[in-house]
């Protein structure tokens, strides 16, 4: 639905003075905050408009108006055409992802404290493109009890796995270096599509340790189906004390179904992109945007919020911690 400058602009102020103060916006309102040179009347029509449009409605009939779901929906997609990032105070951002011996599961779970701490809002992490990790090494290690712990090297830290599995150093550091040699600077998917073809080729080298890499590819392929979440809760006293307890009630829900989370940033965009709730929806709002390595999704990040969020400096924090994942992980 095409709008005219005018009422663009007067939608904007709608959305903007609700999320900061919760006010209903009037007429005199309006006047007051913009520089429009039109008289109260003509921005009276121009609100009834908007309410007739679907983008606003009131709340009683002689009271101010609020955005509804579709209002909150066209002033989102506009806002996010020219996002910018401006939170300048997540440098901390550069000094996570640039450790690279840190853990794959600590680096998801400080991306989403970053965020979550930067808007005041809880926020999600989630790794749902495992195959596209970039292989730099491996190393298994012999433990007691009949066990082996792998360490997997990749452009995202490091994934550890522990195997029942019984085998001599020898045999750990041979099955290493085939590993490595072979499949270093590969994706995680090329070495699970491959690996049988690269083993076929080589039975009589790896013959003495084939049997530690067969449980190293079973625990990968595992490893491939799983979907690493990560909820960092931050802000969530905030969210009850400044939202009713309705609005808070639909997003401690979210968070705490999985299978929601799941569904909710599993289709994530190549671009930051925000879901609205609907005005009678048992659901919460949602502004997202993926972590792409090497051309291709690693993982999703979700910031949950009641519908009446800050969806501008919310997208400006994701701009900055996404940009800078992928600068950096993309090398």
């Amino acid at each position: 639905m095409k709008l005219s400058e005018r009422k663009i602009k007067i939608l904007n102020i709608a959305v903007e003075e609700f999320i900061k103060d919760s006010a209903p916006i009037t007429s005199g309102s309006v006047k007051d905050r913009t520089s429009l040179d039109v008289s109260t009347a003509t921005l009276r029509n121009e609100l009834n408009a908007l309410e007739a449009m679907g983008f606003l409605r009131q709340l009683h009939t002689s009271g101010g108006r609020i955005p509804t779901a579709q209002g909150y929906r066209f002033y989102v997609e506009n806002m996010l055409k020219d996002i910018k990032a401006t939170n300048s105070e997540l440098k901390q951002v550069r000094d996570l992802i640039g450790n690279r011996t840190q853990s794959l599961n600590e680096i998801v779970a400080g991306i989403a404290k970053i965020i979550s701490k930067a808007t005041n809002y809880p926020t999600v992490v989630l790794v749902n493109g495992i195959e596209n990790l970039i292989l730099q090494e491996f190393k298994i290690v012999p433990l007691l009890s009949e066990k082996c712990m792998v360490l997997i090297g990749t452009n995202y830290g490091y994934i550890t796995e522990n195997m029942d599995i019984s085998a001599s150093p020898a045999s750990c550091e041979d099955a290493s270096n085939y590993l490595t040699k072979y499949f270093k600077g590969e994706t995680m998917g090329f070495l699970m599509d491959n690996i049988d073809e690269f083993m076929k080729g080589m039975s009589g080298e790896i013959e003495a340790f084939q049997a530690l890499v067969d449980s190293v590819v079973a625990g990968l392929s595992k490893l491939n189906k799983h979907k690493l979440l990560n909820v960092q809760a931050e802000g969530v006293v905030d969210l009850v004390n400044e939202n009713s307890r309705e609005d808070a009630k639909k997003v401690l829900k979210t968070l705490n179904d999985e299978q929601e989370l799941i569904e909710v940033l599993d289709d994530t965009e190549k671009d930051i992109s925000a879901v609205i709730a609907d005005d009678d929806e048992e659901k919460c709002s949602v502004i997202k945007a993926p972590i792409i390595v090497g051309g291709n999704k690693l993982a999703s990040i979700g910031v949950f919020g009641p519908q009446k969020m800050d969806y501008s400096s919310i997208a400006s924090a994701l701009k900055v911690v996404v940009d800078e994942l992928n600068k950096e992980k993309g090398e």
